[in-house]
């Protein structure tokens, strides 16, 4: 329990630093030029809000789908938490002025486009199918705890990754920062998603 209030109070701090973050961005030191809808910058928000939005699906079905107080506080604070940044990298397209949808295939900015299949909804690495999210909304009680547990450990090791490549790639400081915010507070939640499967004898999907 005082772990999973560790990961809570985490991001209601990143949910508070939000807000000054994206009023902050048309003004960062870190970028002297609006990025180019080809760029990292772009392409990692387009992709990481497509990446958040399946997060926070995922979280609003696992609540229905249980009554146990710990995954659904943490089903809770991921909603809240990526609606918010996925609010944020939109608001950013905008200021921009770039579209938020490409015809080049999702990752390319990481040079990764070839990975990006789309095979039954999973458009990215770490993405559940459209197959899985139906079975999560079929569960209940600890089976459905399990099952969101290990599709949302995939689903945060994908955005890691996706969030390192930004720390890597991304020109605009406060996108890059937030990309590290977002890489430190996942590996967080990693690691406890996988003290709540092991409580439940269970483990991480290989």
């Amino acid at each position: 329990m005082r772990q999973l209030g560790l990961v809570a109070g985490a991001a209601a701090v990143a949910l508070i630093a939000a807000g000054a973050i994206t009023y902050a961005v048309a003004e960062d030191g870190g970028s002297s030029t609006t990025p180019s809808a080809d760029s990292a910058d772009a392409g990692f928000a387009r992709d990481m809000a497509v990446h958040h939005q399946q997060a926070v699906e995922m979280s609003y079905i696992v609540r229905d789908r249980t009554q146990d107080e710990e995954v659904r506080r943490l089903a809770y604070d991921i909603a809240q938490t990526q609606a918010n940044q996925r609010g944020m990298l939109l608001g950013w397209l905008d200021l921009w002025g770039l579209p938020k949808v490409s015809s080049d295939p999702p990752m390319t900015w990481m040079g990764m486009g070839a990975m990006a299949s789309g095979e039954d909804g999973s458009l990215m690495p770490g993405m559940a199918t459209n197959t899985e999210l139906k079975r999560l909304g079929t569960l209940n009680g600890r089976k459905a705890e399990v099952f969101f547990l290990q599709l949302m450990t995939d689903h945060h090791k994908g955005g890691v990754h996706m969030a390192e490549g930004c720390v890597a790639k991304c020109t605009v400081g406060v996108e890059k920062r937030l990309a590290q915010g977002m890489v430190e507070a996942q590996e967080s939640e990693i690691q406890l998603m996988a003290d709540l499967l092991k409580a439940r004898h269970a483990a991480p999907r290989p």
